[in-house]
């Protein structure tokens, strides 16, 4: 290179690195202003704009086709409320992309806020620069519509009074939005220049806001009548720095410029930020990672709204913790469900001012009543546990900590806490998640952040008791570190609040303060260490010094102490005769103490084993049931004898010898239990009731009683609407309605008069328009030719159009001309003169179908009010023309997998991929296929589209896709197929809804439209008449099966799932099995025994699964390819890769024969008139949504 061309390049590089160091100013913004073609809104303090939209925005795994602009600095996705909710406040209550929330004004006639729809070449090269350069690894996007808001010198609404002498009164803000869509996918795309960005707060009824950037999806349903927090994600806190940082950084490669990926439809996860920051972040002082501290990642939380989560990466799944006996040194994760002994729900009474535990009992003492836990179960009476039983304990832990003598702190939020216990020998566990190694090392020595919940459970000796027995689960605790010889405080703040859902103690812990550095890869030994607490009126305290020591490879050892201080506060109950018989003071001896940190995982372990017993020592009791040296089952009690005699008792729930103790199923052995109308879930050493769909408990919470539903006045005809044929009648819940006039008519719903659209020249100026009720029709003057809208002097009539000018040249004379005659029924044409697929008698109120010649279908007939599903007339080709890519389905077994607009299989030979023969067996470009499933009977496949969306069907022989669904779809995703009851059930992600119809797509029902958020996978079990499905439902994922009429749901699993994608069900080995894109694992059980077990684990983002009896095959977004796993030995097999490297999503085995099996909708379609659906005892007669005539039956067949 000469030095001339050097010279330049090295200019141009410099030049660069100025404007992105310097960051954008207004010219650089994208082009705004009347001149720009933009619409304004009023000058206003708070004004509000509703926008109808050219093109939908996707925001989440929603679309929206109208927004509402705000002065405030806001865009809404529903109706704002009042700025007093929201001002000061993220996230608030309804969604917002929010690029500087605060209240502003401009109603001085200097601010105003400019937006507009924009679909111009230039604009969007601009939009499109900005996302790419954001998103260097992605794939490039180039938007098709954009909208642009852009604030202009806004000012505060209010002269700030904080009392620091600083005013806003001249100081004005500029900045801008622009929302960019590409088919169902959008970015957010905000702009700051540093000439624009003057003041950081606004003022409201005399209080101080920081302004506030970011995304929020706003309040989502929850359980049935209540709503609660759903996720959102904060750009800055609550912090003027962080608005000021807004100018001053990126996430875009570009100061003052910040990209965000904002929704996307179907595989929408979280909000992703840009991945060009302005500089490599130190590792030393925020972590492994290049998380900006002040951008998080939020989830809602049931138990408070709404928690903090960093952005990256995400936290490791930490499940419940099991004991290993054979190595103290290793504490393993096991994937297991959580031990519910119905801890801590209370009976109805009152007692005193306590409520006492279902386990417990009111007890009168001469002062007052307490509550006392019954025999077999101890505690404070309040909550009380069974005796014997290993306690878990999970929770959040939020930290601001200082490592050493670094001047920034490191930061997490919101990380897991689990924590497991075997109560019978005092031995405690705990893991911590997603703990940066920044920090995780000099965590190692502060084991008291795990260690409470060895003080609640530990091993009592006679005459003392353990923190449980004395608070209970709800108290807090605080612990206040000092660190010799550097003087560091550190403080612990734990909140014990009792259960959540899933029967598990719960905790909130907080970290601050400042630590000593412990050296990377440093070990930390605790030797064993004793602790005095002292007892008194709801306060425990003790204090105490630990000593610890650091190793680490070629450094000399380092001992090194700290002091410790502890409290305890909570709510006991006076009057109790035993809160005497507590000993003022008791020791806690903690021993076989072990501390690590697992870097590769970001885990923070404690282990120890825990005992309470007497200051003074005392006599040294040898009986094993007080040393832990007992031998018996973690699920059982030990019983002290004389001297060092013992026996070991299963604890309640359980049977055995007290060695070994195996969960009692007391659903199998008391069916009835339960009572009428609920069901029996089998849990370890419990059982829980659930009401069947339609049921609810009583106020005894035992009792199942009928859900009384609401009248609906639009079904029974008491409402005060018009008549059906000039109104409609839309019931809104409890006893409302509304009414509103049909198309055609104008009115308030009650009174409709019709509309005269003669008077507005709707027809042809060659033809003549006659007005009807509710509508109008057009034909062309003689001598021309066409339908009334164009009209012609070419042309030969089609069949339809002769068909229907006869039946128009039937008329009458009236005041206004010639009229049809009332009760005529003229066909409807299409634009090129052929029949439309569906035909209305407005007069009566029906529509039926026809075919290509108008002749009716027979069964379309529907009554008013419904319409029928009606085929198309011209479906689109499945191969246009012959291509030597697409090949029929040769015969024997295959796997078949969508890829994007492909339906492709590889042959298998037996239960392994013959890779080198796979084919695309289908290819329909433009689509997007989701889900597909196969009908071994029709060897036909189905999918689901959601670019139409649609469902269709076609035969791997070759030939035409049939449309079966295109009307009232979401975004379908999951498919299965009964084969024997001839039936296709899917799910709808964004209707939140699951249903099913025969297999040509007619008699459509909706089974469950209740407690869905995302569901996706659906199974079919034809045999013994199941449905299962799975929710990846961020917020609470879970696994459900319920009959095929959707009765008798139940949740299967609902505990330590993270994104449940692919489901399988072998019907051979009674395995269900799933793939965890959260998680990372794929795991097995039997639905009706419930045997948990994990297959594998390690995998990265698996999407479809699907079985051949042997082997789990599953799609994997990370490695575009279809992946192969022994069932048996939990082993990756085999993986397959296409050619074209993009996204696969379904997945389902073409077996060359049925599987062997029937159900009672087998023969006859089990007797019923439309729908057949199996049950396990028997099936269920169902009619479709739109039923005119249909009688429903359950039974046997």
């Amino acid at each position: 290179m000469d030095m001339d061309r050097q010279g330049w390049s090295v200019w141009i590089l410099l030049l660069g690195l100025s404007v992105s160091v310097n960051g954008i100013t207004r010219p650089d913004l994208l082009s705004f202003g009347i001149e720009a073609g933009d619409q304004q809104l009023s000058d206003a303090n708070d004004d509000t704009r509703q926008i109808s939209l050219d093109k939908p925005v996707t925001f989440y795994n929603k679309q929206f086709d109208k927004i509402y602009i705000n002065t405030n600095g806001f865009v809404a996705l529903k109706t704002p409320t009042g700025e007093s909710e929201y001002l000061g406040n993220m996230p608030p209550r309804f969604g917002m992309i929010a690029a500087l929330q605060g209240d502003l004004d401009t109603s001085d006639g200097v601010g105003k806020v400019f937006f507009r729809q924009d679909t111009g070449s230039a604009l969007l090269r601009d939009v499109a620069d900005h996302i790419n350069r954001a998103f260097p690894e992605h794939d490039e996007i180039n938007p098709s519509h954009a909208l642009v808001i852009t604030w202009v010198d806004v000012s505060a609404h209010q002269t700030e009074t904080r009392g620091d002498g600083l005013e806003h009164a001249e100081k004005r803000n500029t900045f801008q939005l622009v929302i960019a869509s590409v088919e169902k996918m959008s970015y957010a795309i905000l702009l700051y220049p540093r000439d624009g960005m003057q003041f950081q707060s606004t003022g409201s009824t005399g209080n101080s806001y920081t302004m506030h950037a970011g995304f929020s999806k706003g309040e989502e349903p929850y359980l049935i009548f209540s709503t609660k927090q759903g996720p959102y994600y904060r750009i800055t806190d609550d912090t003027e720095a962080s608005v000021r940082k807004l100018a001053e950084q990126t996430n875009s490669g570009k100061h003052g410029v910040w990209v965000y990926k904002i929704g996307a439809i179907p595989d929408f996860t979280d909000i992703v930020a840009g991945e060009v920051p302005d500089q490599p972040v130190d590792s030393h002082h925020y972590g492994s990672t290049t998380r900006h501290n002040h951008q998080y990642q939020v989830y809602p939380d049931e138990q408070h709204g709404v928690y903090l989560r960093p952005e990256h990466p995400p936290p490791v799944q930490v499940e419940t913790i099991q004991f290993t006996p054979e190595d103290p040194q290793v504490v393993e994760i096991e994937n297991d469900d959580g031990i519910h002994v119905d801890v801590f729900t209370y009976n109805l009474g009152e007692c005193g001012r306590q409520k006492c535990s279902k386990f417990g009992e009111c007890r009168n003492y001469p002062s007052g009543q307490c509550c006392q836990c019954k025999p077999g179960f101890y505690g404070n009476g309040v909550q009380c546990v069974s005796e014997g039983v290993p306690q878990r304990m999970n929770g959040k832990v939020s930290g601001r900590i200082f490592v050493g003598d670094s001047p920034v702190p490191v930061e997490f939020a919101n990380n897991d806490l689990h924590s497991y216990v075997v109560v019978n020998d005092g031995r405690a566990y705990v893991a911590i998640s997603a703990i940066p190694s920044s920090v995780g090392f000099s965590l190692q020595p502060v084991s008291s952040v795990g260690g409470v919940i060895g003080w609640a459970f530990a091993l009592q000796q006679p005459g003392f008791k353990n923190g449980f027995n004395i608070v209970g689960g709800i108290f807090k605790r605080q612990v206040d570190v000092t660190f010799q010889p550097g003087g560091e405080r550190f403080t612990i703040s734990q909140e014990f609040k009792g259960i959540d859902i899933h029967d598990h103690l719960m905790v909130d812990t907080k970290l601050e303060g400042k630590i000593p550095e412990v050296p990377q890869g440093a070990q930390v030994q605790l030797d064993p260490y004793t602790e005095i607490y002292q007892y008194s009126s709801n306060l425990i305290t003790s204090s105490s010094t630990r000593e610890y020591v650091v190793s680490l490879q070629e450094r000399p050892i380092q001992t090194k102490s700290y002091q410790f201080r502890e409290t305890i506060t909570f709510q006991g109950c006076q009057h109790h005769e035993s809160s005497q018989d507590v000993p003022s003071t008791q020791m806690l001896s903690v021993d076989q103490v072990f501390v690590m940190y697992d870097v590769k995982d970001e885990l923070l372990r404690y282990a120890m084993s825990n005992k309470i017993g007497d200051i003074n020592g005392g006599q040294t009791e040898e009986n094993p049931c007080f040393t832990g040296r007992h031998g018996c089952d973690t699920n059982a009690i030990c019983r002290p004898g004389q001297g060092a005699e013992f026996v070991c008792e299963c604890a309640t729930g359980f049977n055995g010898d007290g060695r070994a103790c195996y969960d009692v199923d007391e659903c199998r052995e008391s069916p009835q239990i339960c009572g009428p109308h609920a069901i029996c879930n089998n849990q370890p050493g419990t059982f829980r009731c659930e009401c069947q769909d339609g049921f609810q408990f009583a106020s005894d919470g035992r009792t199942c009683v009928e859900v009384s539903r609401p009248v609906d006045p639009c079904q029974i005809g008491t409402h005060d609407c018009d008549v059906p044929e000039r109104a409609r009648c839309s019931y809104t819940g409890g006893s409302t309605y509304i009414c509103s006039c049909l198309q055609g008519f104008v009115g308030d719903g009650r009174t409709c008069q019709d509309i005269d659209e003669c008077q507005s020249s709707q027809c042809h100026e060659d033809a003549i328009c006659y007005n009807t009720p509710g509508s109008f029709t057009c034909q062309c003057k003689p001598g021309f030719y066409g339908d009334g809208y164009h009209c012609s002097t070419d042309g030969e009539k089609t069949q339809c159009e002769i068909d229907r000018e006869r039946a128009q040249g039937a008329t009458e004379y009236g005041p206004r001309g010639p009229r049809p005659v009332p009760g005529q029924f003229i066909p409807t044409c299409d634009a090129q003169g052929d029949y439309d697929p569906m035909q209305c008698h407005e007069s009566i109120g029906q529509c039926w179908c026809v075919d290509r010649n108008g002749r009716e279908i027979s069964g379309t007939r529907t009554g008013p009010g419904t319409f029928p599903e009606c085929p198309d007339h011209t479906p689109d080709p499945i191969r246009p023309t012959p291509r030597p890519d697409v090949n029929p389905l040769p015969p024997g077994s295959h796997i078949l997998f969508t890829q994007s607009g492909k339906v492709e299989y590889i042959p298998l030979d037996g239960h392994d991929l013959k890779k080198t023969e796979a084919k695309t067996a289908l290819h329909l470009p433009e689509k997007v296929l989701i889900g597909i499933a196969y009908d071994c009977l029709e060897k036909m496949v189905y999918w689901t589209d959601i670019s139409t969306p649609a469902i269709s069907k076609a035969s791997l022989q070759g030939g035409e896709p049939i449309h079966l669904i295109k009307s009232d779809l979401g975004s379908p995703e999951g498919i299965a197929i009964d084969h024997l009851g001839r039936n296709m059930f899917w799910t709808d992600s964004m209707k939140d809804r699951i249903e099913v119809s025969l297999l040509d797509g007619t008699q459509r029902r909706i089974l469950i439209d209740t407690d869905l958020v995302n569901p996706r996978a659906i199974l079919t079990d034809p045999v013994n008449g199941y449905i299962y499905w799975a929710d990846w439902n961020r917020d609470s994922p879970k696994i459900e099966m319920a009959y095929m009429d959707g009765t008798n749901r139940r949740v299967l699993v609902k505990d330590n799932l993270g994104l449940p994608n692919g489901l399988t069900y072998d019907p051979q080995s009674s395995q269900l099995c799933w793939a965890d894109a959260g998680t990372h694992k794929v795991e097995c059980m039997n639905p009706n025994h419930g045997n948990r077990r994990q297959l594998m684990e390690g995998i990265q983002y698996p999407f479809g699964m699907t079985t051949d009896g042997r082997n789990l095959f599953y799609t994997d977004w990370k490695r575009d390819g279809v992946i192969v796993v022994d069932r048996f030995a939990g082993t990756e097999l085999d993986e397959f890769q296409p050619q074209k490297r993009t996204r696969l999503y379904g997945i389902t085995t073409a077996h060359a024969q049925c599987p062997s099996g029937q159900n009672y909708c087998s023969v006859n379609n089990g007797g019923c008139t439309h729908l057949c659906l199996s049950t396990p005892a028997g099936r269920s007669c169902k009619c479709p949504d739109n039923a005119v005539v249909c009688v429903e039956r359950e039974g046997g067949y």
